[in-house]
């Protein structure tokens, strides 16, 4: 059996060679931080992350514990998500966020974003208020230039905890 040589674009390679002893399909490697997926490990069993390394300098790095990007005119419908069950539609400019996993508490941070066009006022000031803190959702309210409640084409939230 021919042997099969792993390289990247940095200096150096790993070979792996067929298994000393007859009817052996593990290869075993030194420990790493990595994950091995072996011919008898399905993609399946391959263990998540459980936490993001920092690409540069010491401060860590934290990954949002939901999002999501919803059509806020018309029908609610959201357009693309994590860990968003769905949007409930509790009137003009108000809306609540559920999440599919629950929060492990209510103390987290919510950022908020939206698309006005094609409305009319796109430069002017609008307003965002979050409120109802609980750990299975949140409620967001959308306001125009005039601080009434306003429904805007597309609206963007990011939930990090």
């Amino acid at each position: 059996m021919a042997n099969i040589v792993l390289s990247g674009n940095t200096s150096g390679a790993i070979t792996i060679a067929a298994p000393a002893e007859a009817g052996t399909n593990t290869l075993t490697l030194p420990a790493t931080t990595g994950t091995m997926i072996t011919s008898a490990t399905a993609a399946a069993d391959v263990p998540k992350p459980t936490a993001l390394s920092t690409a540069s300098g010491s401060a860590p790095s934290y990954s949002a514990r939901a999002w999501v990007n919803f059509n806020g005119n018309g029908t609610v419908a959201i357009r693309g998500s994590g860990n968003i069950s769905s949007i409930t539609d509790n009137g003009t400019g108000d809306y609540t966020v559920n999440f599919t996993t629950a929060m492990s508490d209510s103390n987290y941070a919510v950022t908020v974003g939206y698309d006005a066009s094609p409305s009319s006022d796109t430069r002017s000031t609008h307003t965002f208020d979050m409120y109802n803190f609980l750990t299975g959702s949140v409620r967001v309210l959308t306001s125009g230039a005039s601080i009434t409640a306003a429904d805007f084409p597309y609206v963007f939230l990011a939930i990090f905890r």
